[in-house]
């Protein structure tokens, strides 16, 4: 029975939903709260919560296709893709999940009615494997599956390993969940080399695995003991890929329908006809993870999953070119990926035009060093002794042309060399420490210190409060009292505080702590552990630990910092609605004068962007929203569409800040009451700050008001330059630069003609050597963008000849060469000009007819010009 890769992925998960259970979307490929992953890389991560026990669903059984990638990390095979039968940057995984509900005998009956009575798989073309010890498994197979014994196969663990080590027992990590697996091969034919597993033949490619079963059934400990989990469970997988070999007559993963389409279109687009290339494989794979990284918000960057992202990029684009393209392609397969991918395609088809501008724009600015740096990489193994490359090189590439050392390495590989990788990561640590030490500005205070004391922050919804010292910190350490000079240098805690300590972007609060006559300035607030750390100066008296105090924040800093704060959320949630669902949050700074939000987006926003950025935040200003905050726990904060970010560790109980329906997130900040008292926002700035990160700057209340009076009267101030007003300032300036323009072109041309006339006048001074006129002089203060056509005129008149200009102005040296082209074979514009270049502290080059170049050593330049004369008389 033939079946399409689609309507595999519908049958599975109609099948499981037959069995109740519970058909759950794909996660995204960035884990959620797992910084032990750098991506998806299988079905039951989003459950891993689910099987710890941490987390309670309405569902005891799941059923998912997944979305998988594995190219970076320890799940990375980025060289084998596009090379074997089935490598992948991406893939899909079709599982079915128990969480405490069934386990093996329906784990076992579910996977066998799908494969033999849905797909219709021939049962004699099947397999099973089991742990060595897990007799139940084995007999389930046997007794009520009906599998012969002998095509049930016992796996031990490895020779000379500890107990559980086989590939059949499954283990979350050195302690925790585990257990035994079963998994299901089917047999290709006697036509394709290899043997069952277990064999000494088990890594050919007869025996493929389609089907692997994890029964979660014990909790290991650090002492290597074993004790059965109170709710066993189960977690499956199985490739839908490698199933849709299977089902479509074919061996390979690259013969289904989705890498066929995906080939012939690549094929198309690089005008490429022979469709058993490999590069054509690697560049079908590359687009499904690049395309999907980028739907689930992975920008191309330098670092983490973006640098994942961008190798895989670069990497697909290097077999482009080796396949003829000679443009830009790969975001031309992008409609292909979202079509054949059917149901699993459609969020692809929602972005589709976000995904492609991203690949196009990564793409474009790879072809600008890909040229150069492969003519390096070229040049450095044809010159290389021996068949490895040094890692320098290997760095430098990476370094100056953006060559990943996987990609580097798989040039080398192509011509029978291989790179040193260890090598390589000496030169990348020793980049890591230099960054690092340029880093090391000033010391994190709370990395220093630590205290044993909380404090509880009672600042929501006041500014004033009384509260205990519970501990006193100088220079670092913890005394009983501060008293002394005023200006004394001093942390305080209190047991209780207003003021709130900097975090989630928001700068900490300033202030006054006054006991009695006593008083403390408060420079800033930060937490160190859990207590709130009140830093500032002593202003007068003393303070004890155990003196009860009040607080007081600096409220009009407060009231702006919060109207600063709020507006960052209306500004995220515009830029989602006006740019992408794409953009997430990087960072944040929200100060009292202004604010900073930083965020992925894959090109400079434009600045009718900003004005639409900027027009939709100020609507939500004026609707006049009310800010409510509310606690509730992390799945119902999620349910009601609250935003979270990625990599952030959140409580069981979240703070939701919701702004009406238009921008709903979790935050630990300081916001005012209703929208409307933002009163208004404007931009100040928008730029780069790193690769695929940009960041705006704003201003709100008072000081947008102030801004924009300071733009006005810098209008106006212009205006009156100009003899205008501010209705007419532009046309005033614009006929003022048209002509200046026009006064630039006269001068130019009255250059030009002193420049021939000078030239007429050097041309008497050209001096004979070995029959050759040659003209060497040096200027004064001479217009340095007419020597070039100075030196045309002369080499005109002269018909035949040498002309070497030194030019010193403003303490600097210009030299220019020319030399007619009958002369050439004898005598090199390049040569003579670094020549001159080298003695006056400088140094260039250019064509053999006219060359140029600089220096520094202007007194050095008499004896210079003297030396070319000795070394053309020489030459000639």
């Amino acid at each position: 029975m033939h079946m399409t890769t689609a309507e595999i992925r519908t049958a599975f998960l109609e099948y499981f939903r037959s069995q109740g259970h519970e058909v759950v979307a794909s996660s995204s490929l960035v884990p959620h709260n797992d910084p032990t992953l750098l991506f998806t890389n299988a079905g039951m991560n989003q459950f891993k919560d689910c099987f710890l026990g941490a987390e309670q669903r309405a569902y005891t059984r799941a059923t998912t296709a997944q979305r998988c990638v594995r190219a970076g990390g320890k799940h990375n095979d980025l060289e084998n893709v596009g090379f074997t039968a089935r490598h992948h940057t991406f893939f899909e995984m079709l599982g079915n999940f128990s969480f405490g509900d069934y386990f093996k005998h329906d784990a076992i009956k579910f996977a066998w009615q799908f494969l033999t009575e849905v797909l219709q798989l021939p049962k004699d073309k099947l397999c099973v494997t089991v742990y060595h010890t897990d007799d139940e498994a084995f007999d389930i197979w046997n007794k009520e599956i009906g599998i012969a014994a002998e095509n049930i196969i016992r796996i031990g663990d490895k020779p000379g390993k500890p107990a559980y080590t086989s590939d059949n027992f499954w283990q979350m990590g050195d302690t925790g969940p585990c257990g035994p697996c079963t998994e299901i091969f089917y047999d290709h034919g006697d036509h394709i080399w290899g043997g069952r597993p277990g064999t000494p033949e088990e890594d050919g490619d007869r025996f493929i695995e389609i089907w692997n079963i994890v029964f979660m059934q014990f909790n290991r400990h650090a002492d290597g003991t074993m004790d059965p989990l109170p709710k066993p469970s189960v977690d499956t997988g199985m490739g839908i890929e490698r199933v849709a070999a299977i089902m479509q007559g074919g061996h390979s993963n690259y013969d289904i329908d989705i890498f066929q389409r995906l080939i012939k279109k690549a094929a198309e687009i690089t005008g490429t006809t022979d469709l058993d290339n490999k590069s054509l494989r690697v560049v079908a794979d590359h687009i499904r993870s690049c395309a999907y990284l980028i739907v689930d918000g992975v920008m191309p960057s330098n670092e983490g999953r973006g640098y994942v992202l961008r190798r895989i990029i670069r990497r697909a684009v290097r077999h482009g070119r080796k396949l003829g393209a000679n443009d830009t392609f790969f975001f031309k397969l992008v409609g292909e990926l979202a079509d054949v991918m059917g149901a699993a395609g459609e969020e692809l088809k929602q972005q589709q035009a976000i995904v492609e501008k991203v690949l196009r724009i990564e793409e474009e600015g790879f072809a600008r060093t890909l040229e150069r740096g492969m003519q390096l990489l070229n040049e450095a193994l044809d010159n290389l002794d021996g068949d490895v490359l040094d890692g320098a090189t290997v760095f430098k590439l990476y370094d100056t042309y953006g060559f990943p050392a996987d990609l580097t390495n798989d040039v080398a590989r192509e011509r029978g060399f291989s790179i040193d990788e260890d090598g390589f990561e000496v030169e990348m640590e020793q980049q890591r420490q230099r960054a690092r030490d340029a880093g090391q500005f000033g010391t994190d205070y709370s990395k220093v210190v630590s205290i044993d004391s909380d404090s509880v922050f009672t600042g929501y919804d006041r500014t004033d409060d009384q509260g205990k010292v519970v501990a006193i910190l100088v220079e670092g350490n913890e005394v009983d009292s501060l008293m002394g000079e005023r200006g004394t240098d001093a942390v305080l805690v209190l047991d209780q505080s207003p003021f709130y300590a900097e975090s989630g972007g928001q700068v900490g609060d300033t202030g006054v702590i006054r006991c009695g006559d006593a008083e403390f300035e408060v420079t800033d607030t930060q937490k160190l552990g859990n207590a709130i750390a009140h830093k500032g100066k002593l202003v007068s008296g003393a303070f004890q630990r155990g003196d009860a105090v009040a607080a007081e924040v600096d409220a009009s800093r407060r009231d702006a910092i919060r109207l600063n704060h709020s507006a960052t959320h209306l500004l995220h949630a515009a830029l989602r609605n006006l740019l992408g669902d794409h953009v997430t949050q990087k960072g944040s700074l929200v100060m009292a004068d202004r604010l900073r939000f930083d965020f992925s987006h894959f090109e400079g926003v434009s600045r009718d962007e900003l004005v639409a950025i900027e027009n939709q935040v100020n609507e939500q200003i004026r609707a006049n929203h009310s800010i409510d905050t509310e606690l509730m726990d992390i799945e119902a904060a999620k349910a009601r569409g609250a935003m979270a970010l990625f990599g952030e560790k959140y409580d069981d109980q979240v703070r939701v800040l919701a702004m009406g329906d238009y921008s709903i997130e979790l935050c630990g900040g300081i916001h005012a009451k209703r929208t409307g008292d933002i009163g208004f926002f404007k931009i100040v700035s928008e730029g780069g700050i790193a690769a695929g990160i940009r960041r705006i700057e704003a201003v709100t209340g008072n000081g947008a008001v102030a801004f924009a009076r300071s733009q006005e009267n810098q209008l106006l101030e212009t205006a009156a330059l100009v003899k205008g007003d501010a209705q007419s300032v532009a046309s005033k300036v614009k006929g003022l630069l048209d002509k200046n323009r026009q006064l630039e072109k006269e001068l130019e041309q009255l250059k030009q003609k002193l420049a021939s006339a000078a030239s007429a006048n050097l041309v008497d001074s050209a001096v004979d050597m070995g029959g050759v006129k040659v003209l060497i002089s040096q200027l004064e203060n001479a217009d340095s963008k007419a020597l070039r056509g100075m030196v045309d005129d002369l080499k005109n008149q002269m018909g035949s000849g040498i002309v070497l200009l030194g030019n010193v102005a403003d303490g600097k040296v210009g030299l220019i060469a020319g030399v007619t082209k009958d002369l050439t074979g004898k005598v090199k514009a390049g040569e003579l000009v670094n020549l001159v270049a080298q003695q006056v502290g400088g140094k260039g080059g250019g064509r053999p007819d006219m060359a140029m170049a600089g220096g520094t050593d202007a007194a050095a330049l008499p004896a210079a010009l003297e030396a070319a004369k000795a070394w053309l008389a020489d030459k000639l």
